[in-house]
């Protein structure tokens, strides 16, 4: 495969989401300052988990696509706590210096503004001008990540070097109940690296039977498909296929979907999925979710 210019340095984490499914609480409390307890047992916003394991990554500027008004109270959050606040936090280990790390995350962020809920792939959209004709890492809002020894954003955004320009997911085993929550992916795998997948079909939340018919990958069982993981390393011509489907008004279900505009560019130019075996992924999208995603991020690594 082609050698790229290095790994990805820039991350954009759509949030312009209202929130619905975690109502009323969104309400009070924007889905991304949501609290979770990581394994270090501090109690962190879930924006500021997702911060922490992309700048690890490598990840050096990080752009927030948000709902007008909402940058004020992320930037309050990662805003240095005042002198008292300080006196107070000393009588807890580690606390204060949790505190004063604050601001080198509000140092990284840039915002996008997306004054309309017109999908997926018109929040990405938005992030054009951050992008700049740089390769971004694009993660989902209401997840987290990790992994190890590598977390899956670092191996995602790694892959810059070596994917020779094109896109590529990270993607997941999902069984048949579960493909009316994902993109799938049809492709062949790469006989040196099998977690390497050369793409062949895209299709956003396929039935069943157009996924046993369309959506198969080498080495899967009968029950078994690639789903989108919520890590989709982004070429710059993505936005050209975003800018398009806008201009033209190609809509799925009342919306830009981002799935259609990731089919389109593999059309053109190819694509790639990696299969994630090792990482985890926490789904802190609805309340049912969002129990069992606590509980599991509060553990040690697997």
């Amino acid at each position: 495969m082609a050698t790229g210019v290095g790994a990805a340095t820039k991350a954009v984490i759509p949030l312009a989401g209202l929130g619905t499914r975690l109502f009323p609480a969104s309400r009070a409390v924007k889905k991304e300052l949501m609290p979770v307890v990581g394994p270090d047992g501090l109690a962190r916003a879930m924006i500021h988990c997702h911060l922490i394991d992309l700048v690890a990554a490598g990840i050096e500027e990080i752009c927030l696509v948000v709902q007008p008004g909402d940058e004020e109270a992320i930037r309050a959050y990662f805003a240095a706590p005042d002198a008292d606040w300080l006196r107070r936090l000393e009588k807890s280990p580690g606390l204060a210096d949790e505190a004063r790390r604050l601001p080198e995350f509000n140092e990284r962020l840039r915002f996008a503004v997306q004054g309309e809920a017109e999908g997926y792939g018109h929040a990405v959209y938005q992030s054009r001008a951050f992008a700049g004709g740089d390769r971004v890492l694009l993660c989902l809002g209401d997840h987290l990540f990790r992994g190890a020894p590598v977390s899956p954003c670092r191996e995602l955004a790694e892959l810059a070097a070596r994917s020779g320009g094109r896109c590529v997911s990270a993607v997941n085993r999902i069984g048949p109940d579960q493909l009316k929550g994902y993109g799938a992916i049809a492709g062949v795998r790469f006989p040196d690296n099998p977690r390497l997948i050369d793409v062949t079909r895209i299709i956003e939340k396929p039935d069943e039977a157009a996924a046993r018919r369309e959506l198969r990958v080498d080495g899967l069982g009968d029950d078994e498909f690639l789903g989108w993981f919520g890590l989709h390393l982004l070429a710059p011509s993505i936005y050209e296929v975003l800018e398009q489907m806008i201009r033209d008004n190609v809509r799925d279900h009342g919306e830009f979907q981002l799935t259609r505009a990731q089919e389109m560019l593999r059309r053109r130019e190819g694509y790639l999925a990696l299969e994630m075996t090792r990482g985890e992924r926490f789904d802190f999208g609805t309340p049912a979710d969002y129990l069992e995603s606590l509980a599991r991020f509060a553990q040690p690594p697997r």
